[in-house]
């Protein structure tokens, strides 16, 4: 099965690490995505040698599924809870193997 996978790196603002894994936390938005049809990971990691990066693997049946998931409401929510907390997103591609 061919899936479509990507990363995604926050960068903190300096100090609102936690306070923005709680927000996204508190509104179930991991868990909401996680449901949505093709979602097959949906993972939060923290590098151990930052203090203000997140790093987020996603994993989709196909790129299809994860373009109708960047249009959900709760993803817009998330955009929103982006604002105070996060100063960088960096976002690229790769496959598992």
């Amino acid at each position: 099965m061919n899936t479509f996978s990507i990363y995604v790196v926050y960068t903190a603002k300096d100090g609102c690490r936690e306070a923005f894994l709680e927000a996204i936390h508190k509104e179930d938005i991991p868990a909401k995505v996680r449901a949505e049809d093709g979602c097959i990971r949906y993972d939060y990691f923290l590098p151990l040698d930052s203090k203000n990066d997140i790093l987020l693997v996603e994993e989709w049946e196909s790129e299809q599924k994860q373009q109708i998931h960047v249009a959900q409401p709760h993803m817009a929510r998330l955009r929103e809870l982006k604002e105070p907390y996060i100063a960088d997103t960096r976002l690229g591609k790769f496959r598992f193997e």
